[in-house]
């Protein structure tokens, strides 16, 4: 469906650019005059960015017309790329990735919405993950092609492309995505209302530690594959290609999991995950296990994002658009969390495969938080389906015999 794909290209704009800045770090650096573990903290201002604008933007924009709401977000986006590639220096720089992130959440949140009503209520999982699918699509073809081009014409000009697909995504979206109404009888109280939910509350925390754990490895599967497997850094992005094809792989597998058993979905990839993660030892050893367990946990975590996506926006009730908007918050939280957890093992002297067993640790808490989700809307049942009872039959007459 053309609607879906021009969705589906801005979600490949922001993965580009959420994603370009790790391959350009050195030169970003250099450009502005800092060292790398300074520059470092673009990338920290963007996932700020993401994890500040998704509810509000979500809260503040669900009365607007859908349409209407993904132009304005998308030229946003497109103003915060253009001030990072014009960014003077560090300062400036770290306010343009700031803004930049900030509509990344809602963006999602309002295309998956979008996505989600064009089709029968059978396929909205497969619907959402498409449009997903452009994010993950991102890092197989747009990160290695604007890492490319931001080496060989400077940094700045990898932003500029992104700006061009911004573009390009606008014009598709005015052309092919029908118009559909906001909620007009949504408040900003009536969706943060919405955090006021343990079911999205217990959500989200699946998202921050369960995805936490594969950021706890892929954060460092550089030395990886390099220190411990003996592969040579001129192989490092073979290794990441066959995290993103995986991610596209696990992100088109995620939609129809969704759309045949939701919760059960969430479990299994959850579980396959941590399991995935603990074997990161192991499959360190050669080349051949390694790169097919990079494949398999991108493939994993992958298809658990989708399932997330649909489970927020499933509990979220009406304020189903800060549902959706609020996993990216989530994603960018689990970010930070599994990479400072891994850091921290890395430092403790434990070596480069111990942030596998972090992530382990991770996905197994995620299960807890699904567990306790389960256990609630077991009692949650209960409580209506005592609260109203089934009607009993009425006993049937039996004519007294003459």
């Amino acid at each position: 469906m053309a609607a879906v794909v021009a969705l589906a290209l801005g979600g490949f704009a922001i993965g580009t650019t959420e994603f370009v800045t790790m391959g350009l770090l050195p030169d970003i650096a250099e450009g502005v005059g800092i060292d790398i573990p300074t520059a470092g903290h673009v990338i920290s201002f963007y996932a700020l960015g993401v994890v500040v604008g998704a509810p509000v933007i979500a809260a503040l924009g669900t009365r607007l017309p859908r349409r209407a709401l993904l132009l304005g977000l998308m030229a946003a986006f497109i103003v915060g790329n253009a001030l990072t590639a014009l960014a003077p220096g560090y300062g400036s720089l770290l306010a343009a990735r700031f803004l930049a992130g900030v509509p990344h959440g809602a963006y999602f949140g309002v295309a998956s919405l979008v996505a989600a009503s064009l089709v029968a209520p059978h396929l909205r999982g497969r619907a959402v993950s498409s449009v997903m699918l452009g994010l993950a699509i991102a890092n197989v073809a747009g990160v290695p092609a604007a890492t490319w081009l931001g080496q060989e014409f400077g940094w700045r000009s990898a932003y500029w492309a992104v700006v061009v697909i911004g573009a390009l995504t606008i014009a598709a979206i005015s052309a092919v995505v029908p118009g559909a109404p906001g909620n007009r009888a949504a408040t900003v109280r009536s969706e943060l209302g919405a955090l006021r939910r343990p079911q999205v509350l217990l959500t989200l925390v699946v998202g921050v530690v369960g995805f936490g754990g594969m950021f706890a490895v892929y954060s460092y599967v550089a030395p990886l594959v390099t220190e411990v497997t003996g592969m040579s850094r001129g192989t490092i992005p073979w290794v990441l290609f066959a995290f993103g094809l995986g991610g596209v792989v696990g992100t088109a597998l995620g939609g129809r999991l969704a759309d045949l058993a939701l919760f059960r979905s969430l479990v299994g990839t959850m579980v396959a995950t941590g399991v995935l993660l603990a074997l990161v030892p192991l499959a360190a050893r050669t080349p051949v296990t390694i790169v097919a367990l990079i494949f398999t946990v991108g493939a994993a975590a992958s298809a658990l994002v989708v399932c997330l996506q649909i489970r927020l926006m499933q509990v979220a009730g009406e304020a189903q658009m800060l549902g959706a908007a609020l996993n990216h918050s989530a994603l960018n939280a689990a970010n930070a969390l599994g990479a400072w957890l891994g850091g921290l093992v890395i430092a403790a002297g434990l070596g480069y495969t111990a942030p596998g067993m972090v992530g382990a640790g991770l996905a197994a808490l995620g299960l807890v938080a699904l567990t306790a989700s389960a256990v609630l809307r077991r009692r949650e049942l209960r409580a209506l389906a005592d609260a109203h009872p089934a009607p009993t039959a009425a006993p049937v007459e039996v004519p007294a015999a003459r």
